[in-house]
């Protein structure tokens, strides 16, 4: 099972890493992979070049913001309501089962998360929790309202809204769609695995992150929301601090005559125990 809505990968410098794109062949997922004319051999040389896109520009210095925005444009422009925009550093996807996560091989995940953001009318962005925020062993429900979506973003197309800055991006747009009445959903039942920021070289590391960026970033987002946006000295290293609070009142409204079904719809996924070594990771169970 793949997603209705397109699925597109930003990269940049990491043609030999491609994390992302390794995940979503290894799902049988479709998509395509943004990036810029001058790494089109490169990229070329180790993707199906029917899968890439090549942006009408290169090396502008304002990080991923236009290559964004132009994916929206090309989604909006194929018919979609909403599309997938995803990080390039993504190892692997999760699902949440019975508070263990289970590595997934499918992109039944996707689907589900469409189907229900498509029960309502009022969802601007929705996404996957990072699997390192989901603890085994924890009790955690299905998903959280009205908060950030980072990296692994689901986005209603007809928004007025565009990608903007050159920091924090994706909080910004959260924030201004939350604080205009939308709702936003954070599944915790589906997971994905991001390397750590600044871990991997290309990307935003190499433009961005330099230097005191950290800082840079806080200060940035601080600037454009001062009413939610502290900035706190965390785990050795500047971080911005957001208040979800006052959006609490943000209620999903479902859209007519929409009919869910008793029981769990699995998606086709099941429970597969693997061949593998005792002290291999892939020795678990696994969907």
């Amino acid at each position: 099972m793949t997603p209705d809505y397109p699925v597109y990968v930003i990269s940049k410098g990491r043609h030999e890493s491609r994390l992302t794109s390794k995940a979503l062949e290894s799902m049988h997922v479709p998509y395509h992979i943004v990036i810029e004319p001058q790494e089109h051999d490169l990229y070329a040389s180790v993707i199906d070049p029917k899968k890439i896109l090549v942006l009408p520009f290169s090396n502008l210095g304002q990080g991923s913001i236009p290559a964004r925005n132009w994916v929206w444009e090309h989604s909006i422009a194929r018919g979609a309501e909403r599309h997938w925009i995803l990080d390039d550093n993504i190892t692997r996807f999760y699902r949440m089962n019975k508070n263990h996560r289970e590595p997934i091989h499918t992109g039944a995940t996707f689907k589900a998360a469409e189907d229900f953001v498509d029960r309502y009318t009022n969802i601007a962005l929705a996404g996957f929790q990072y699997n390192a925020f989901a603890l085994d062993n924890a009790k955690h429900p299905p998903f959280t309202a009205n908060t950030r979506v980072y990296s692994c973003i689901l986005i209603k197309n007809d928004l007025s809204y565009r990608w903007r800055g050159r920091y924090n991006e994706d909080t910004d747009l959260s924030l201004r769609a939350l604080k205009d009445g939308w709702c936003t959903i954070l599944f915790i039942a589906f997971l994905a695995d991001k390397v750590a920021t600044m871990i991997l070289k290309g990307g935003n590391t190499d433009e961005l992150y330099k230097d005191d960026g950290r800082l840079i970033m806080a200060q940035s987002l601080q600037d454009q929301h001062p009413d939610v946006v502290k900035i706190d000295w965390k785990w050795n290293r500047w971080q911005h601090v957001v208040d979800y609070s006052r959006f609490k009142s943000n209620v999903l409204i479902k859209r007519p005559n929409v009919v869910i079904t008793e029981g769990v719809n699995n998606y086709g996924m099941t429970l597969v125990k693997r061949d593998a070594p005792r002290n291999s990771p892939a020795h678990k169970i696994d969907f």
